[in-house]
């Protein structure tokens, strides 16, 4: 007969005996444990799943943007004439644009940086000025020599003052001295200053008069001003308020040029005219002595120079009065990255961005500590940086940007004073590309903690509770 025992032995759905199931302060705490530490665990996983991770190389350039580089840029010149400034662009292909003037936009400020008016027109710019014949006798004076006494006293008498400010040893001013005279004298004949009176010319010489031509913010020689009884102070600043002349210098188009400004004032009142729209060859003239250029420029991708300076064909420039300090308002490299998308960058790299402008709001004072004919030169190594996310298994470019480091020194100039900027665009760029996370891998993890410490949990309670049971049954044969 098979007994009850043998039996049993086949049983494949065992049970657990009723004590080890009983509830205790030991299994309690084991799972207040273990539901912490997966807890733990899990919040560990899901950080390491949504942080971000990328990868960064250096590779051969591949820029999707073409041949050309825009530069943005915004400058404050406080001791360079917006009459004058000029934006040049330069590279080692033999690219050489002067006097941009398409992209470019100019702002007269005051030596704090203030803005004193508004946007400054350069016109149409001649490509040669026509001057008179050459004359080898003694030119018969005409015009009145000024100083600053006769020059605030004569400014307030007559309807039409125009005033030559010259240098003696400008090839310009040298130019033009036969033709003034002799326009001088016909107006003076046609318009008697003591008869008529609506109209007087004369000089000044910038090389006496220092402080009369500092005045009058005279930075190229010569400088012919136009200007109104009644308009030539303004209230809000207190500076001159005129027109400069930019037409041919020959004495035929000048007396004609002296007979528009004229025409427009009767002679039996002398009334201003404060619009005059006969000569297209003025144009209001910088108030101040400083200008705020800003705008941008496109350039080839080869190394090459932005060049801003004082320019003219039919002026000269007293280089050791030249001073071509400035401030850097702005300097970017690239097309203009909106704050939104750097902010998405930035969730990608944190430290993105942060030389892209790097020279912004740096000052660049020559003190002439070094005397003058001092240029101000920026070295800078522009590197382009590309930011790549995946989305659904495709990469999609976030951004490019471009960051370039700056180098800035002050160096002796036989030549004008200029500020030069060299750039060099490396052949390199730097891509950073985003590492995609698998949900169905973190899926798996969090699967893996779960099972894995409710096993330990059981292990190690399992553990404790026999570990009491062998406990007890030592103490109770003790006891017997």
């Amino acid at each position: 007969m098979i007994s009850s025992s043998k039996i049993k032995s086949v049983d494949f759905y065992r049970k657990i005996p009723r004590d080890l199931t009983e509830a205790s302060l030991s299994g309690a705490g084991l799972s207040i444990i273990a539901a912490l530490a997966m807890m733990f665990l899990f919040g560990m996983e899901l950080s390491n799943y949504f942080t971000v991770s990328t990868s960064t190389s250096v590779i051969v350039d591949n820029s999707s943007d073409g041949d050309f580089l825009r530069i943005d840029f915004n400058m404050s010149f406080p001791a360079l004439s917006c009459e004058f400034a000029s934006v040049d662009v330069s590279d080692v292909l033999g690219t050489n644009r002067l006097n941009i003037t398409k992209t470019i936009r100019k702002f007269s400020i005051d030596q704090h940086l203030r803005p004193t008016g508004a946007e400054f027109h350069s016109g149409p710019v001649p490509h040669s000025v026509k001057h008179g014949d050459e004359v080898d006798e003694e030119t018969v004076e005409g015009a009145v020599p000024l100083n600053g006494v006769s020059f605030d006293r004569l400014s307030h008498v007559y309807p039409i003052l125009v005033v030559n400010f010259f240098a003696p040893w400008c090839y310009w001013s040298i130019r033009l001295k036969p033709s003034w005279e002799k326009t001088a004298n016909i107006i003076r004949q046609r318009y008697d200053p003591e008869a008529d009176g609506r109209i007087l010319l004369a000089k000044v010489d910038c090389t006496e008069e220092v402080d009369l031509c500092r005045r009058h913010h005279i930075q190229g020689y010569p400088s012919i001003r136009i200007f109104r009884k009644g308009s030539d102070l303004r209230e809000d600043h207190g500076h001159h308020e005129h027109e400069s002349y930019y037409g041919d210098r020959d004495t035929e188009t000048l007396v004609k040029a002296m007979e528009d400004l004229v025409a427009s004032i009767p002679r039996e009142n002398r009334r201003l005219a404060l619009e005059d729209k006969s000569n297209i060859t003025k144009r209001p003239a910088p108030l101040t002595g400083g200008c705020r250029i800003e705008g941008y420029v496109r350039v080839k991708k080869v190394p090459g120079n932005l060049i801003i300076s004082a320019r003219s064909g039919s002026h000269s420039f007293d280089t050791s009065k030249m001073n071509m300090s400035h401030v850097i308002n702005h300097l970017s490299f690239g097309k203009t990255i909106s704050p939104r998308l750097l902010s998405d960058a930035k969730r990608l790299i944190p430290y993105l961005g942060r030389s892209h402008d790097r020279l912004n709001g740096r000052l660049f004072i020559n003190h002439r500590d070094l005397d003058a004919n001092v240029t101000i030169e920026h070295y800078l190594q522009i590197v382009k940086t590309e930011v790549a996310t995946r989305k659904s298994s495709r990469e999609h470019t976030l951004i490019e940007e471009y960051e370039y480091t700056a180098h800035s020194s002050l160096a002796q100039s036989i030549y004008i004073p200029v500020v030069k900027f060299h750039f060099e665009l490396s052949p390199m760029q730097v891509l950073i590309t985003e590492n995609p996370k698998s949900f169905s891998h973190f899926l798996t993890n969090v699967c893996a903690i779960i099972g894995g410490v409710f096993t330990v949990a059981g292990i190690l309670d399992s553990i404790l509770h026999n570990t009491i049971r062998l406990m007890k049954k030592v103490e109770l044969g003790k006891n017997f």
